[in-house]
């Protein structure tokens, strides 16, 4: 991608350091009121990791839990807690928002060439309502716990003594949040493009998001609406959900998985957007079927509204709806294969460089491919009816949730780092923790499937005794995992500290954020760009701005 950006004013820079986003102003303050779409997006950023972390270290008591048969470490009614509060962290303090939150809120109006989103101030107060939305869980926690599951199930979530209202006020708030930041992203693409970068020069990451932020505005209101009714339900009981009053329960799971399949896609979306970028950047090449690709994002958003019925095959509903929500799994699988063989095309032949970026991207792949493929399985009646509510189902939802999505964040994080603070983590610890994480990943999943298929139930306290075996392979696996996590977090800290220099342009990326100075100032370019030649053009790479160091 060729523009009129400078690559780099040799004269400024002999005048003295360049004041870029991180040091142009300093104090709490700054930070908290800042416009700034960089800083926000770093914001967030701390906090998805630190609801990550916290919704790992649920999952790791999970896992120790289930290492004897009869339970280690809580009470059935306290480990129902400690699972659900899992889900709902990593679901709706992390997945949802980590990347369009953190990395897209950074790069989006990089890559087109813009000073900063169109709305700051609605930027800034997204992340407040996250803020509001994650206290309100915590709050959650301490007053009464909630123990329904992250799906909020009727009729228990009206029954149940816990505090329900709460974390459903909790997840309303959460809401906002998306929905203000997919309404963000829309304007921004539609009207700050810098001049020259048509649609089809978009990079595709930007396709994600644009496709992720549809989605956002489109489906969240339905989630917003049906936490309201059960709110008004349990409070006021007007007969909705309750089977007491004349409701029905059955709707609730129409409503909530009506938003909960589109917001599948919220979530993996923006990932397949990092990996379109990573494939080309670390293979040296141009995306194989770059519209294909564009058009593939558009045409999930679309489908996802119309399967959300294959999360209810055991529910009651019609023969003839489950042929037609078995047909509309098949037919969303269609889109993502294409950007799966595309991937693997752009990677066939290519002057594939092995570092920790490109290495994430790989297990991307991989931990995707087994994911989409046991979704399939998942889409036929026959085979669902055995394997539903069983761990099968909890082994496919983290190769799809965890091991697709979070690898991808950890890929954009590792590749967009040096960009962003200007400073390279230890590549070779780098490459250790990849390794890690891609092993105690697939050594505590992989034992669920075999046990899923078993007929193992998902959600159990205690299990009869066949199981044990997995169980505790999967628990080391988690370990594993833990272990691999816990390393990254070190050296990107580390990092930090170090300020090991990083190049202008690390990768040799081409698309405008790579042509943006390292890290880039307030405004983004020092001169507006004007893109004149298609994306991912590596002819245009000027190698020796790549090799500069960082001023």
């Amino acid at each position: 991608m060729t523009t009129n950006v400078p690559a780099l004013d040799a004269g400024a820079a002999a005048a003295g350091p360049r004041r870029n986003f991180l040091d142009v102003a300093t104090g709490f303050w700054s930070w908290a009121s800042t416009l700034d779409h960089k800083r926000i997006g770093l914001m967030y950023l701390v906090g998805v990791s630190l609801a990550f972390l916290c919704g790992g270290l649920f999952a790791l008591l999970v896992r120790l839990h289930l290492w004897e048969p009869h339970g280690t470490l809580f009470s059935n009614a306290d480990y129902n807690q400690i699972f659900t509060l899992h889900g709902a962290f990593m679901v709706f303090l992390f997945v949802i928002p980590a990347i369009p939150g953190s990395l897209g809120n950074i790069l989006l109006p990089l890559m087109l060439g813009a000073k900063d989103v169109a709305l700051p101030r609605l930027n800034l107060l997204s992340f407040y309502l996250w803020l509001v939305g994650a206290a309100l869980a915590t709050l959650a926690i301490v007053f009464g716990g909630f123990d329904t599951g992250w799906t909020f199930y009727t009729p228990y979530s009206l029954y149940t003594e816990q505090a329900v209202v709460t974390i459903g006020l909790a997840v309303f708030v959460l809401g906002f949040s998306s929905i203000f930041t997919g309404l963000n992203f829309i304007v921004t693409v539609h009207k700050l493009r810098a001049p020259g970068m048509t649609w089809f020069r978009m990079p595709l990451f930007v396709w994600a998001l644009y496709a992720t932020s549809l989605l956002q505005v489109l489906a969240t209101p339905v989630l917003g609406i049906t936490v309201l009714l059960v709110a008004f339900e349990r409070l006021y009981h007007v007969g909705i959900f309750d089977p007491r009053l004349g409701g029905d329960p059955v709707l609730f799971e129409h409503f909530f998985w009506f938003y909960s399949h589109p917001a599948v896609y919220i979530m993996v979306l923006p990932a397949f957007g990092i990996i379109s970028e990573l494939v080309s950047v670390h293979s040296r090449k141009p995306v194989f079927g770059y519209k294909l690709i564009a058009y593939s994002s558009i045409a999930i958003a679309v489908i996802s509204f119309l399967v959300w019925g294959h999360h209810m095959f055991t529910s009651g509903q019609s023969t003839y709806a489950m042929f037609a929500f078995s047909f509309l799994t098949f037919f969303v699988a269609i889109p993502t294969a294409i950007k799966e063989f595309s991937w693997v095309a752009t990677v066939w032949r290519g002057s594939i460089a092995l570092n920790s970026p490109m290495l994430y991207t790989l297990a991307f792949l991989i931990i995707f491919s087994i994911g989409g493929l046991t979704g399939v399985i998942l889409g036929a009646l026959a085979v669902n009816l055995h394997l539903h509510d069983t761990y099968f189902v909890v082994a496919h939802f983290h190769y799809v949730m965890m091991g697709s999505i979070a690898v991808a964040f950890f890929a954009g994080l590792h590749h967009w780092w040096p960009k962003i603070f200007g400073v390279m983590y230890d590549e070779f610890l780098a490459k250790i923790a990849c390794g890690i994480i891609f092993v105690g990943f697939n050594a505590t999943f992989i034992p669920q499937f075999i046990m899923g298929s078993r007929g193992m139930p998902r959600r159990y306290a205690t299990y009869v005794p066949d199981y044990t075996d997995f169980h505790k392979a999967s628990t080391i696996g988690a370990i594993v995992l833990g272990c691999g996590i816990a390393l990254m977090v070190y050296y990107l800290v580390a990092s930090l500290f170090q300020r090991r220099q990083a190049m202008q342009n690390h990768w040799g990326g081409v698309t405008l954020e790579w042509h943006a100075p390292t890290p880039p100032p307030v405004e983004n370019f020092t001169t507006p760009p004007v893109v004149t030649t298609e994306v991912y053009d590596y002819s245009t790479l000027d190698l020796d701005t790549m090799r500069r160091p960082v001023q």
